[in-house]
């Protein structure tokens, strides 16, 4: 209340003084008592003192209907106005342009990106009839007001500085009221920028939820892969043992420590453990020991992996897959077997396995184009995404090659040792 009657007393005192100013004048001009205002200047001054009073009180009705309270802020010609927006200055800065090229009536929208300033001007009409605001202050600039915007980088963050106001010069603000028209605008940016804060962490949330629930998917998946190993392998190997139980006990006992390996070295990992290089190729020596008990003089095979990167992370079971195919539709359908060659070099920061063989190549008995090098395919995106690759190529004078290229990452543990 007292809020109230201050701003309206501080109305009509100031058009008060400024008719007595007036008066002042007028006398000083006209030479004393000589010059003594007549009877439609004293009527002209007390009907605008009235007038300008009734604005100041449909002003404070306004402003408690749009604030839903009345204080020195509220009443106010000038408002000013300090959000803080969760996002980089560049999207801030993007958010707060679009919100106030939005606001009705905006026009003269300056924005100045590098300095993260914006500018504009708003039209200002009266509240009740919708036209445009013509008073005895029209020429200062009372009739349309602007909008000054400066955003703050800060940590991650964005703070902005608001402010609205006529756009004519402060001294207007004694005799002058803007029908709360720029505590209205305040208000609408202010809860526009919330609205669009709010949808942008609704849309990051979204986000990251369909991010979360595709890596489990791709997680699901990856194992599943990881998990496609050929029971055919398992079936031969034991009856191929139970077999050399009978004529050749040495032998099966051979041939099922092998086995013992190969299994130990394909039980899931747990955790985010990851395979090394080295693991792999005891792995597939273990396996290829098995097929050579097999296959006798008809299996070859040459290893050329340096020392230093048998520490090298790799995916599980890609090596193996890539010897499993050179077995499958190289070597084994050849009447003479052939040789298998795995080959291991580093270049600018990758690591590139190869597995060649001499069998019988892309014919249409073997082609090794299958389900195996679609998985290794699948995997390699799963896992690394554009950082790694596959080849296959036909190896000269016959037979395949195969090569694997992952990011060169020597596990911390094996490098500190």
């Amino acid at each position: 209340m007292k809020t109230s009657l201050y701003f309206v007393a501080r109305i009509a005192l100031a058009w008060a003084l400024a008719f007595v100013l007036v008066l002042i004048v007028w006398l000083a001009l006209k030479g004393g008592n000589r010059g003594r205002p007549t009877w439609p200047f004293v009527l002209a001054a007390l009907l605008t003192i009235a007038w300008q009073v009734t604005c100041a009180f449909s002003h404070l009705r306004r402003v408690r209907l749009i604030a839903g309270n009345i204080d020195a802020g509220t009443v106010a010609n000038r408002q000013r106005r300090q959000i803080e927006i969760p996002f980089e200055a560049d999207e801030a800065f993007r958010m707060l342009d679009a919100t106030i090229r939005e606001l009705p009536r905006s026009e003269n929208i300056e924005a100045a990106r590098d300095s993260l300033q914006l500018r504009a001007k708003v039209k200002r009409l009266n509240p009740y009839t919708n036209k445009i605001v013509y008073d005895l202050f029209s020429w200062s600039g009372a009739r349309r007001n602007q909008i000054l915007a400066t955003i703050k980088p800060a940590d991650g963050a964005s703070s902005v500085t608001l402010i609205c106001e006529p756009e004519g010069a402060a001294w207007i603000d004694w005799f002058l009221v803007d029908d709360g028209t720029n505590l209205e605008n305040a208000e609408a940016i202010t809860r526009a920028m919330a609205r669009r804060v709010s949808e942008r962490c609704c849309d990051d949330r979204a986000v990251a939820k369909q991010t979360v629930t595709e890596k489990e998917l791709a997680v699901a998946r990856l194992s599943l892969l990881h998990a496609q190993v050929e029971p055919h392998f398992l079936y031969n190997t034991l009856a191929s043992a139970q077999v050399l139980t009978r004529c050749d006990p040495a032998r099966a006992d051979e041939m099922l420590g092998n086995l013992i390996v190969y299994l130990r070295h394909s039980l899931p990992r747990t955790g985010d453990e990851p395979s090394t290089l080295g693991e792999e190729l005891e792995r597939v020596r273990a396996y290829l020991d098995i097929l050579k008990i097999r296959m006798g003089a008809r299996l070859n095979l040459q290893i050329e992996v340096p020392a230093p990167m048998l520490t090298v992370p790799f995916p599980p079971m890609m090596l193996q897959t890539l010897v499993e195919n050179a077995i499958k539709h190289g070597l084994e359908p050849k009447s003479g077997g052939g040789t298998i060659w795995i080959l291991a070099r580093e270049n600018e920061g990758s690591v590139a396995v190869t597995v060649a063989d001499d069998g019988r190549g892309f014919s249409a008995e073997g082609g090794g184009t299958g389900i195996g090098l679609k998985n290794v395919r699948e995997r390699l995106q799963l896992a690394y995404g554009a950082a790694a690759s596959f080849a296959i190529a036909a190896n000269f004078p016959c037979g395949v090659a195969a090569t694997i290229t992952v990011p060169a990452q020597v596990v911390q543990g094996a490098k500190n040792a």
